[in-house]
């Protein structure tokens, strides 16, 4: 077989030192290898995409709370406590730390139907996951691949970041978890 007249396959290269190559770069799977500047390219305003993403799921997280709580507080509820029992009676056991006898704070707010529950852990579940997921296109240690989430993530809090809350922000930013 003649060696020569066939090029070898390429293969992902990994680098665990900052970077600027852009040619065999694999993001997170071997199966998104990049081979071509186009394909660089189109991953990075994939990865862009995908740190926009990331914030707006944050954004509509958010909303989306303060919609259930505006249709619980409507609905007039009655507020949870700490055991899950709706009245206000006050228990020991509820306030007092089992192994030292410290005081615990009690639970407060209104109870959450199962239904909107789940939703809301599928969201804080695909926001957590999504932003393992750009952790690891961070840890390529690719330049490009770095401002492409940075560009992602300031680009999608400057279109969905047109109001703050009065007494600051209730949430913190893009973090792993």
């Amino acid at each position: 077989m003649d060696h020569g007249a066939h090029e070898m396959a390429a293969r992902c290269s990994m680098h665990m030192l900052w970077n600027t190559q852009i040619l065999d770069t694999c993001v997170v799977f071997s199966q998104w290898h990049i081979r071509s500047h186009l394909q660089f390219f189109l991953s990075f305003l994939a990865i862009v995409a995908l740190g926009m993403l990331y914030e707006y799921l944050r954004v509509y997280s958010r909303d989306f709370d303060t919609r259930i709580a505006v249709k619980l507080r409507s609905g007039r509820r009655t507020p949870l406590t700490a055991s899950g029992r709706s009245s206000p009676e006050r228990s020991d056991a509820e306030e007092t730390g089992l192994l030292n006898g410290l005081r615990v704070a009690r639970k407060q707010g209104l109870s959450v139907p199962p239904l909107y529950r789940v939703m809301r852990a599928v969201l804080y579940g695909a926001s957590v996951g999504l932003s393992f997921f750009l952790m690891l296109v961070f840890m390529t240690y690719n330049a490009y691949l770095i401002f492409a989430v940075i560009l992602g993530a300031g680009a999608g809090h400057y279109i969905l970041g047109g109001t703050m809350e009065p007494n600051g922000p209730v949430e913190k930013g893009m973090a792993c978890h």
